[in-house]
């Protein structure tokens, strides 16, 4: 029998009871022989905000716990919002997670412990090591020598001007790796190759909210991943579904969109320019000012990847469908359901519509991800 690695999108759980928001996943999570998800808030009792923290969401310290108790072993802190609430907040987390059973991976006290690493064994002696990273940073996020924070995948941007006589018109836009953070990159899965038998990565990257569109950097990333020895990579960030790819065999999920992510809404805020610049990305999103999810409307799909691992490599790769309603809980939806269908086929629309090679084919156990 395979063994099985479940990987959710984003965990941010904003609500009185925690659990609350793995009621109707606990079990599946906690039957898988390993568990992934990723971060995106603080579990800690206090903090100093950032001024370059965008929304920022200090959570009660007994989050932590309450990931524990729904099936997660792994918790990845590479991402945009490891350092909203400071240094102390950041090592306050990291020690909940921790006391709670879980491993992070990702961020650390410098670039040498962000970078690490988790490697897990399982139960035929096959060795699983996780990698994570984040291209989504506001300034001094990152980990280096001295400080603290999270493993960097930077990328640069360059705007091009398509009409060089008409001012004001929308210009081509071109992103590239930051060279180093590729560099360090590929030479973490190599020794994670040579230590384990399968490395899976995540990538907190992308562009959030705009149907499809995937960024060159991402692409580029992806396939050094590939090269340097990368059995999976999972995404995170965008708080949509995007298309999937298969490099080599290996699948790529660009984005997970989200699992356990609350965000509340109040007029005021419906109305700031802030909120309004970013609504315009989404193809729909209207305020829902009593429900928990203030996400567009695409973010009701969402998913699950499902990794098979045995005999000391990755057997088959695909995932789980979700749908998430106003009250912000994740439900894995069966075949054949109206919810299943949707999820399956805004996957291949917008697969399709990036250009990417992935297909679907709906399964007993999961929606298999092959290549075209």
């Amino acid at each position: 029998m395979p063994h099985i690695l479940l990987a959710t999108g984003d965990l941010a759980m904003d609500r009185d009871d925690y659990d609350d928001s793995f009621v109707a996943t606990r079990d599946a999570l906690n039957a898988a022989d390993l568990t992934f998800g990723q971060l995106e808030t603080s579990f800690a009792e206090s903090g100093t905000r950032l001024p370059q923290a965008r929304h920022a969401v200090l959570a009660r310290p007994e989050g932590a716990a309450a990931l524990g108790r729904a099936g997660f072993d792994v918790i990845s802190m590479a991402g945009n919002h490891c350092m909203d609430w400071g240094r102390e907040a950041f090592f306050e987390t990291r020690g909940h997670l921790e006391a709670a059973g879980m491993d992070v991976v990702g961020a650390g006290a410098n670039i040498a412990e962000a970078r690490r690493p988790v490697i897990r064994t399982l139960g035929d002696g096959t060795r699983v090591a996780l990698l994570a990273y984040s291209s989504i940073l506001p300034h001094s996020y990152w980990a280096d020598e001295r400080r603290p924070g999270c493993a960097p995948m930077r990328a640069h941007t360059l705007y091009e001007q398509i009409e060089h006589d008409q001012p004001g018109t929308p210009a081509r836009v071109h992103t590239f790796p930051h060279r180093e953070d590729l560099a360090a990159m590929e030479a973490d899965i190599r020794a994670a190759k040579a230590a384990a038998d399968v490395v899976v990565v995540s990538q907190h990257w992308g562009i959030h909210f705009v149907r499809a569109e995937i960024a060159d950097y991402q692409r580029d990333v992806a396939r050094a991943a590939i090269a340097a020895g990368a059995d999976a990579i999972l995404g995170g960030h965008a708080h949509i579904l995007k298309g999937c790819e298969v490099i080599d065999g290996k699948p790529v999920f660009y984005s997970l969109c989200n699992f356990a992510t609350d965000l509340k809404m109040d007029e005021e805020h419906a109305k700031s320019k802030s909120w309004n610049e970013i609504r315009v990305l989404a193809e729909e999103w209207e305020p829902d000012f009593e429900g928990l999810y203030n996400f567009p409307t695409a973010a009701r799909l969402s998913m699950i990847a499902r990794l098979e691992i045995g005999e000391g490599r990755l057997l088959r790769a695909g995932l789980l469908p979700l749908y998430i309603g106003r009250d912000a809980v994740p439900r894995i939806v069966a075949p054949g359901s109206a919810e299943h269908g949707q999820v399956v086929d805004y996957l291949a629309a917008v697969t399709a519509e990036a250009g990417l090679n992935a297909r679907y084919q709906t399964g007993a156990d999961m929606v298999e991800l092959v290549a075209a």
